[in-house]
């Protein structure tokens, strides 16, 4: 199965990359020659349906078509990244495995592609330095992760002192890192949602400046592989996105909830009070929400489902086509996943070859960007 990747609404904007480097991937085979596909997850626990459509999914059509239109595929872990929020120490050693065990189920082949966690990878962090030198400060001070992590308006500046009094530099400047974890292994593409666009576009900022500086072509400029994928929202209140942190267990569905479970939690899915079907994500949030569902699992448009299912007889027989779509699609992921959970052995050996594999990739591009700066 070819990935299929696709524009969504447009960003505001001041966010909006240029065209010329968008890329999107359709019906086909397209064969991009020296392409390289990097990205990266936070180890958060089990997954739910919005991280399954948002990323999961995705790497596992990108897996699927590595060697048929890429020639690398590189997927990490990235534990360093999920201190800046810390989580328990042995919770972190848990989620790492955890993440491993979801990758795997949702598609991805560790024969194909390379998957290791980032920490086990010196050449991250050493980079990340490299390139604090050429980050520009009013850049970072833009961007928006750190504020929303800290419940500020966009229009908050560090330089607001009652603002930040209690932000810590690595939330701050994780963008810096995250762009080290992509030109560490020269990436050409990275599949990101609309969310992640504006930190796309500053790794490719921070390459161009560090080229410039050293008049060279050290890091290609990587592009956007814009996903197609539906924002998930919470099944208890549709005007906010799914999410782990909700105190509601009934607001979400989990990669690993059985059937009858995903069952329930739809069937008391917020809608309202009109008993037609139809997509209105303004007017008719709950409605819209779950018809997004389906089409994201179905590789479809929402006004596609839409036009299939407005015969229903309200919204009973609305959910139990949900349901079942749900259910279908994660019943593998389940099992799989409940597989890989038990082998731990397996899964740290996997994550050792594969950073053993991403290390030695990281040491060409160090080497070489140490060259140039003067430090080897």
């Amino acid at each position: 199965m070819i990935p299929q990747f696709a524009p969504k609404r447009l960003m505001r904007r001041q966010y909006l990359p240029q065209r010329h480097y968008i890329l999107h991937i359709l019906r086909g085979q397209i064969r991009l020659k020296g392409s390289t596909v990097f990205s990266g997850m936070q180890p958060t626990g089990v997954a739910h349906l919005g991280n399954y459509l948002g990323a999961l999914r995705a790497w596992g059509q990108l897996s699927a078509s590595t060697r048929q239109q890429f020639d690398n595929t590189i997927f990490s872990i990235v534990d360093m990244h999920a201190l800046t929020v810390p989580p328990p120490p042995e919770k972190l050693r848990e989620y790492k495995r955890t993440a491993a065990a979801l990758i795997i189920a949702s598609g991805v082949d560790p024969e194909k592609c390379i998957l290791y966690v980032q920490s086990e990878v010196s050449g991250h962090a050493e980079l990340c330095w490299i390139l604090s030198c050429f980050s520009d400060f009013g850049y970072l001070n833009r961007m928006t992760q750190w504020k929303s992590k800290m419940n500020l308006t966009e229009n908050s500046s560090v330089t607001d002192d009652a603002a930040v009094q209690n932000l810590r530099l690595g939330l701050f400047s994780y963008p810096v890192l995250q762009a080290a974890d992509i030109l560490l292994y020269k990436a050409t593409h990275v599949p990101v949602g609309e969310d992640q666009i504006q930190h796309l576009e500053l790794t490719r900022h921070i390459g161009k400046r560090f080229n410039s500086a050293y008049d060279t072509k050290v890091f290609p400029l990587p592009e956007v592989l814009l996903t197609r994928t539906p924002r998930v929202m919470s099944l208890r209140d549709p005007t906010k996105k799914m999410s782990k942190s909700d105190p509601a267990e009934q607001s979400r569905i989990m990669i690993n909830d059985p059937p009858e479970l995903i069952r329930y939690k739809i069937k008391r899915a917020i809608t309202d009070g009109d008993k037609s079907v139809t997509y209105d994500p303004t007017n008719r949030p709950g409605v819209a929400n779950l018809i997004d569902m389906v089409a994201g699992l179905q590789n479809r448009t929402p006004e596609g489902v839409a036009e299939d299912v407005k015969c229903f007889r309200g919204h009973a027989e609305l959910k139990e086509f949900v349901a079942d779509v749900i259910t279908k699609e994660l019943q593998s992921v389940r099992e799989n996943f409940e597989r890989l959970s038990r082998d731990s052995e397996y899964l740290d050996r996997l994550l050792r070859s594969g950073a053993e594999r991403a290390g030695e990739i990281a040491q060409v591009t160090l080497k070489e960007v140490k060259t140039t700066v003067g430090i080897y």
